[in-house]
C-alpha cells in the first residue's frame, strides 16, 4: 500500500478540482497565514471545512475504513494548526502544503498499522516452549537498567507494560498476566519480543 501511495499524486478525488479558482486559493492562503499569526480559530474552521471532505475521501480510498479516514483528517488538521507558521504563499499554494501534510500523515498511519500487525503476528507464532527460554539472566547479561530506561519508549505500549511490570515492579509473569487480564503465554511472547527489540536498539546506539 505504501508503494501505491508513493506513485500517486497528493490528491486523487473527484471532489478535489485540479485547479482552484483564484478567490478560493487566496482565501485558503490568507486563512493559513491568519492561523499562523493570530491563532485564528475562525480561519481554521474555514480551512477545515474546505479540506475535510477531500481528506476523508482520500482516507477512505487508501484505508477502506471510515475510522482510519477520520484519524487521517484529525491528525492532518492538527498538524496544519500547529505548523501553520511554516507555510509560505511564496513557496506554493495552500492546497499543495496541506496535501503534503496529509500524504505524510497517511504514510505514518500505514507504518503504524504495519508495525502493529507484525507485533500481533509475532505474538501468535512464537510457541510457548520458545517463549519460556526468556530468563532474567538474559536481561542481566545484555541489558543494563539505565540502557533499558533510555530505549523503553521505542517499544509498543503493550510491550512497555510487560517490561515495566517484570523489571521495575518486580511482578512475576503470572502476576502480570492476571493484572493485565491476558494469557500467560501472551506475557511470555511479548516479553521475548520486547527483549529482542531492546537488544537491537541498544546495539544500534553503541
Amino acid at each position: 500500500m505504501l508503494e501505491q501511495i508513493e506513485s500517486q499524486k497528493p490528491v486523487m478525488t473527484q471532489s478535489a478540482p485540479t485547479k482552484l479558482d483564484e478567490k478560493t486559493s487566496r482565501m485558503l492562503s490568507s486563512s493559513l497565514i491568519s492561523i499562523a499569526e493570530n491563532r485564528d480559530k475562525t480561519a481554521f474552521a474555514a480551512v477545515f471545512q474546505w479540506f475535510s471532505p477531500k481528506i476523508i475521501h482520500f482516507g477512505i480510498k487508501q484505508f477502506s475504513n471510515q475510522t482510519l479516514a477520520q484519524e487521517l483528517l484529525q491528525e492532518t488538521m492538527t498538524k496544519v494548526w500547529r505548523k501553520a507558521h511554516l507555510y509560505s504563499r511564496d513557496k506554493g499554494a495552500a492546497t499543495t502544503w496541506v496535501y503534503s501534510i496529509m500524504r505524510n500523515t497517511c504514510f505514518d498511519i500505514l507504518r503504524k498499522i504495519q508495525s502493529n500487525k507484525e507485533d500481533s503476528l509475532a505474538e501468535e507464532i512464537w510457541p510457548l516452549a520458545e517463549a519460556q527460554h526468556v530468563q532474567d539472566e538474559q536481561f542481566n547479561d545484555h541489558l543494563m537498567a539505565k540502557q533499558l530506561q533510555q530505549h523503553l519508549d521505542k517499544l509498543p505500549e503493550n510491550q512497555q507494560q510487560i517490561i515495566r511490570g517484570v523489571y521495575f515492579q518486580e511482578l512475576s509473569q503470572e502476576q502480570l498476566a492476571k493484572q493485565l487480564g491476558i494469557p500467560l503465554g501472551t506475557v511470555k511472547s511479548r516479553l521475548r519480543l520486547a527483549l529482542s527489540k531492546l537488544k537491537l536498539h541498544i546495539g544500534d546506539s553503541k
